[in-house]
């Protein structure tokens, strides 16, 4: 079974009238502020990631360019 998300109690602070206004829509301030949070920290380290590991990825294209794809001969497409 997985173990329950826990949630830790933030402060944050933010436009005043884009919080009246999401109230007024109902929409659930803290939830978004989740997603967003979420999709920033995913960008972040798919960033990092890419950082990281760019030496190999173009040595790789470079590999590629000069000898083909492997098994490029089998290919039907």
């Amino acid at each position: 079974m997985n173990a329950p998300i826990r949630r830790k109690p933030t402060n944050l602070s933010l436009q005043e009238n884009l919080v009246a206004e999401a109230k007024a829509l109902g929409l659930n301030v803290s939830q978004i502020a989740e997603a967003a949070l979420a999709a920033a920290v995913r960008e972040a380290k798919a960033a990092a990631w890419l950082a990281e590991n760019r030496e190999a990825i173009e040595a790789y294209n470079r590999h590629v360019e000069q000898h083909g794809m492997v098994m490029a001969r089998f290919r039907r497409f």
